[in-house]
């Protein structure tokens, strides 16, 4: 699904270095490397404040922390997405509030947003899911008409741009009040471990987010907020940093993949190629970075598919097999299935292809070809 290694290979030299570096320095937490990736991060995004943290995960729950949310206050965001995101709201206490999904998109339904808004309800979580932007416009005038916090989930759509009603453009994860990213290894921009950060524009809100991600400490040994342990380490900053110059090449190469998969796919009745961008404009635009390439499949049997991919040495993935509402962790009888129709056939039909930086023209045909065999039998 991912080549790790290819694409390591084409900045080996830098990555040995830089970890090396650190290694003889042994500055291995909160080193020169971490305070300089943040500021190259800063500067990429344009955005006032990045704090680096250890994952992805904890940079959800940091900047839900953060922002002050109490027990018991609600938080809207996607049924159809990575338990993560759910997971933090109610680590915190916090109560979830799943709600349907795009049918197109598959990002968070505006409408069903709005529906779900009670006078309990304090912050919106859009999900960038498989690396196309949400609907942010929207998004934001909800959150602004109901006095609500947003949370941008960007762990899989880092780099991607967001373009306004307006014409105006900004990079995912800094159009909310704050975002939360990852750095796991197949991510757009991944690390060698984990990794993660949190990215805002509001100056009192950083502050007080550098001060959970270590300890609550401001001054070592005065811890003036309830804080974690949640550093980004200098070995994974090294590489991020060597990563780093090179992501938007790395977009566009998975964007051209995905525009050659779906030429590919183009007419074949059962193949659903993945919509909600322009495919001619997308390489300018990046409103999709590709994290995934994810089809749906209909009428046609998507779980037989699966099988025989795997068969034919071609790695596949099925994102996401069971909805958040249906976990065990998660159910709850304010849920009802007649709420869920967009998630629940999704589910069913999904399939991801390999999507990654070093994916050739000889791979990319033999995948779909294989594809286009089996469903059309």
């Amino acid at each position: 699904m991912v080549d790790l290694k290819g694409q390591y290979e084409n900045i080996k030299e830098r990555v040995d270095s830089s970890i090396m570096n650190v290694i003889e320095t042994t500055a291995f937490i909160n080193g020169p490397d971490v305070h300089e990736f943040q500021k190259e991060l800063e500067q990429y995004l344009d955005v006032k404040h990045v704090i680096p943290c250890a994952n992805g995960t904890d940079a959800l729950q940091i900047a839900m922390m953060g922002l002050g949310l109490k027990p018991g206050d609600e938080v809207i965001t996607a049924d159809f997405t990575f338990a993560a995101t759910v997971e933090v709201i109610a680590l915190l206490q916090l109560t979830p509030v799943l709600v349907d999904v795009d049918p197109i998109n598959f990002n968070i339904d505006v409408k069903a947003i709005k529906k779900a808004i009670t006078p309990k309800t304090r912050a919106i979580v859009p999900v960038h899911l498989f690396g196309l932007t949400a609907n942010m416009d929207e998004i934001m005038a909800i959150a602004e008409e109901h006095h609500l916090y947003v949370i941008e989930d960007n762990a899989q759509g880092i780099g991607a741009t967001y373009t306004s009603k307006n014409g105006s453009k900004k990079k995912t994860g800094t159009i909310g009040h704050v975002a939360s990213t990852s750095f796991f290894p197949s991510k757009n921009l991944g690390c060698y471990g984990d990794g993660g950060a949190i990215f805002t524009n509001d100056d009192d809100l950083a502050h007080t987010i550098r001060g959970i991600v270590n300890h609550g400490m401001y001054v070592r040994y005065h811890h003036d907020v309830v804080g974690v342990n949640s550093r980004l380490d200098s070995i994974q900053a090294a590489v991020l940093r060597a990563k780093l110059p090179h992501l938007d090449n790395y977009n566009k190469a998975r964007i051209e993949a995905a525009n050659k998969y779906t030429l590919a796919f183009k007419g074949i009745k059962n193949i659903v190629t993945p919509g909600g961008f322009d495919i001619e404009k997308n390489i300018s635009e990046r409103s999709h970075v590709f994290h995934q390439y994810t089809l749906k499949i209909i009428n046609a049997d998507r779980d037989a598919l699966v099988k025989h991919l795997n068969e034919k040495g071609i790695p596949c993935g099925v994102y996401y097999p069971i909805p958040l509402h249906l976990q065990k962790a998660y159910k709850d009888e304010r849920y009802k299935e007649e709420d869920f129709k967009v998630t629940n056939q999704l589910i069913k039909e999904v399939i991801s292809l390999p999507m990654h930086t070093e994916l050739d023209d000889e791979q990319i045909t033999y995948i779909t070809e294989t594809v286009i065999n089996f469903v059309s039998k």
